[in-house]
């Protein structure tokens, strides 16, 4: 990660016209990261669409931010080295900023193993813009739902450094909130992390009820 005294003198940041308080006021509601971790299989990004999909029918700006497909194309030259996993985080991170600046709710579903990675990604944003949600579920219960059979390659040593397996994934001490995947439903999940949004004033009133 290059230094603020790495970056050349003529790069400088230009701020516009628009803040990002017109573009909440816009949009009628503020904008945020949830930022969904967990191990494959775990339902991060099936949780995350969910979501997505209850917020964009009550008309509120929103997108997801997907691993798999943020590595077709932002993300496509890296790897799954831990150097290339914490410069895949970086990036989203970067990106996931941007989108907080529009004004976008913007929902990132990514293992993120690394504890630092994760840490990194928050110190980035304003306090209380970025909600970490740990999506729980026993290596085991995730190894069953794995249709792309990832989890038996690994463990037939066909992929290096895969989470869970043969790289760590380092649990959040202190996420915003934790959703046990294996025990809840889908509906009762994403009605978790919607209710987080509405006790932080996120959402406008009268919105996701």
């Amino acid at each position: 990660m290059n230094k603020d005294s790495d970056r050349p003198s003529n790069v400088v940041w230009h701020q516009s016209t628009v803040s990002r308080k017109l573009r909440e006021e816009k949009n009628q509601h503020k904008s945020v990261v949830l930022w969904f971790t967990g191990l494959s299989g775990s339902g991060k990004s099936t949780l995350a669409h969910a979501v997505e999909e209850k917020l964009y029918q009550q008309g509120l700006n929103t997108f997801v931010l997907d691993g798999d497909n943020v590595r077709h194309g932002l993300n496509k030259d890296l790897g799954f080295s831990d150097q290339d996993r914490k410069q895949n985080i970086r990036r989203i991170s970067e990106a996931a900023k941007l989108m907080l600046e529009a004004g976008v709710i913007t929902l990132t579903a990514f293992i993120s193993p690394f504890k630092q990675e994760r840490e990194m990604a928050r110190s980035l944003m304003p306090h209380g813009d970025f909600i970490e949600i740990h999506c729980f579920c026993p290596l085991e219960v995730c190894e069953t739902r794995d249709v792309k059979g990832l989890y038996k390659r690994a463990r037939n040593g066909e992929i290096k450094d895969f989470t869970g397996i043969s790289s760590p994934y380092e649990v959040p001490v202190k996420p915003e909130l934790r959703i046990d995947t294996n025990t809840l439903t889908l509906e009762e999940g994403a009605e978790q992390v919607i209710a987080l949004l509405r006790d932080r004033h996120i959402l406008p009133e009268g919105k996701i009820k």
